[in-house]
């Protein structure tokens, strides 16, 4: 009976890792491409939120290419120590560069989702070894 348990709980553990990788995969993705339809917003994105002015296209190209390698390698489950880290300190940055639209909670909600997705992205990170579904990095 143990035995049965101990595999259901695997069984259900292993989907619900999986739903978290894909669904924090979706998001990165999207901000990624972002970075390749429109680098100027990318550009006022680093302005406005990390105060690095100036940046030029060219820049903004190549930092999109590395994250595109990179949320290509975490959804497929590869080096999970490192695409799992770096994906949770990557939206780490973002959500505490965020800091000040929480004082405002009521006129930025929408920031507000950053934190259960960081959670999950910790989530993941901490769990990467039972995170087996349909990843090429066992």
């Amino acid at each position: 009976m143990q035995s049965q348990q101990t595999t259901d709980i695997s069984h259900r553990l292993s989907w619900s890792l999986l739903a978290l990788r894909v669904s924090v995969f979706i998001v990165m993705f999207v901000w990624t491409l972002d970075k390749f339809v429109n680098p100027a917003h990318s550009a006022k994105i680093f302005e406005h939120f990390y105060s690095i002015g100036g940046v030029p296209e060219t820049a903004v190209y190549i930092l999109g290419a590395f994250q595109l390698a990179l949320v290509l390698a975490f959804v497929a489950g590869i080096a999970k120590r490192y695409t799992y880290g770096l994906i949770f300190l990557l939206h780490g940055g973002s959500t505490l560069s965020s800091f000040p639209q929480y004082f405002d909670a009521f006129n930025n909600m929408l920031f507000f989702a950053a934190w259960p997705m960081w959670a999950a992205c910790f989530a993941l990170y901490l769990l990467r070894d039972a995170d087996t579904r349909f990843a090429l990095g066992k």
